[in-house]
């Protein structure tokens, strides 16, 4: 537009004068103004993509083989395109790292008339999470460098890494009962295989508890009811709030808590037993789901930031996996744990609050969490003091949570004044053996 402008001007003002070779000369670079905006707009306007990958779910480590094909639609040959398909600028500026490239995701190059240019390269997920490749971003524009345009084409492509697993060398965190068949005395864990009764149909039940023939019979809905589990289990909590991880080696010990978590319920899987889970932490595909992107922009910083983070998130709804067992539960629990980010919204009280309802108080409630405050030790106290088997598991960094246990450190002191079980760990190596250690009371 500047260009336009000052042409414009120089244009009226040798008119004014009579300078006929200045308004040749202005007549000429507007000429060459207009025909190179309509070329870099339909140059950039040809061009669509496409991206192959064939993985949406990797272990940590896992590799994952990216192909995007750039075509040209219009007869005329497109001088130049940059391309970058874009990934995460936090994954890959991370330490250490979470991603690990093989290959060029960023190329110049021509594309010939109704032809197509590919560029491949390779993705090594170090970190569990959930990953957005693309979208590719391509800037193209005149021969004379006068006009850009930038376009972002193809949809993104979503990769969830799952956290990984630890064996646990044995479990008897639940010290207080006995492990395997106890009878329950309260119904969030229910055996769908055995049915006591029926009653009218009430807001919020499942249409699958639905019983259809004593609904037909009686005219009214009626749902069937279930016997409690004769299986005891758990209820894993895990605390996902930003404030909470304002403290060395944030980024080690979330990875080290959601490790934890799921280590733990493999281990209730692999016995059979129920588990539920709940955390005040955003899941990232709803965070996905609420931003969206433009698909032209006039600067290539425009252009970039379509795949970054709008704003810090507070989701003030925590995430919830209701109590069951097999293998679907827990292929969901992982993928529901790959997908965890650390939010602004509930603290651990008020997430406790919001679940406390929906907690088994023949299960250990077992609490997740990076740093214990007082607020906190008082909500694990009161979880406690209401009937339910409470048990936390600090995540340490280094040695200076625990340096003196003649003189247990701060956060153990909060704990044991409320009475709450603990354990603490700061390795893997220490969360192997986690349920075969001392307990503290």
């Amino acid at each position: 537009m500047k260009w336009i402008f000052g042409a414009l001007v120089l244009l009226v003002a040798g008119l004014v004068l009579r300078l006929e070779l200045l308004v040749y000369a202005m007549y000429v670079l507007l000429g060459v103004l207009f025909v190179s905006r309509l070329l870099a707009r339909t140059w950039i306007e040809s061009l669509s993509a496409k991206r192959r990958c064939w993985e949406t779910q990797l272990e940590v480590g896992g590799n994952l083989p990216v192909e995007v094909t750039l075509s040209n639609s219009s007869p005329l040959a497109v001088p130049w395109a940059l391309l970058e398909d874009s990934l995460p600028k936090e994954a890959l500026q991370a330490s250490p790292a979470q991603l690990k490239l093989d290959g060029s995701r960023m190329q110049l190059v021509r594309i010939p008339s109704r032809g197509e240019k590919v560029i491949s390269y390779d993705i090594t997920f170090l970190r569990r999470g959930y990953y957005q490749i693309g979208p590719l971003l391509v800037e193209s524009g005149d021969l004379f460098g006068l006009h850009r345009r930038y376009r972002v084409l193809t949809l993104p492509h979503y990769v969830t890494v799952l956290p990984h697993v630890v064996p646990l060398e044995g479990y008897d965190v639940a010290s207080h009962r006995p492990l395997g068949e106890i009878r329950l005395t309260h119904r969030l864990f229910e055996d769908t295989a055995r049915i006591s009764g029926v009653r009218q149909y009430m807001d919020g039940d499942a249409l699958n508890r639905i019983h259809w023939r004593a609904t037909a019979r009686t005219g009214v809905l009626q749902c069937k009811t279930f016997e409690p589990s004769c299986i005891a289990g758990a209820t894993l909590v895990l605390d996902f709030q930003r404030d909470n991880f304002n403290v060395p080696g944030a980024e080690y010990r979330a990875e080290l808590a959601v490790t934890t978590i799921v280590s733990i319920a493999n281990t209730l899987y692999e016995l059979g037993e129920q588990f539920a889970f709940a955390s005040n932490a955003r899941d990232a595909a709803e965070r996905v789901a609420t931003e969206g992107w433009r698909f032209e922009f006039t600067t290539r910083d425009a252009a970039q930031q379509v795949v970054a983070p709008t704003s810090r998130p507070d989701r003030l709804r925590p995430v919830i996996l209701e109590a069951n067992t097999g293998d679907e539960h827990f292929a969901h629990l992982r993928e529901t744990l790959a997908r965890m980010e650390w939010n602004d919204g509930l603290t651990l009280s008020q997430l406790l609050n919001e679940v406390e309802s929906r907690m088994s108080r023949d299960t250990t409630v077992m609490v997740v969490v990076p740093q214990i405050t007082e607020e906190m030790a008082f909500a694990l106290g009161a979880l406690q003091r209401g009937g339910f088997k409470v048990f936390a598991v600090m995540i340490t960094f280094g040695d200076e949570d625990y340096h003196d246990w003649a003189r247990p450190p701060v956060w153990a002191e909060r704990l044991l004044a409320e009475g709450v079980e603990f354990r603490w760990i700061f390795d893997e190596a220490g969360l192997s053996s986690l349920c075969a250690s001392e307990v503290w009371r």
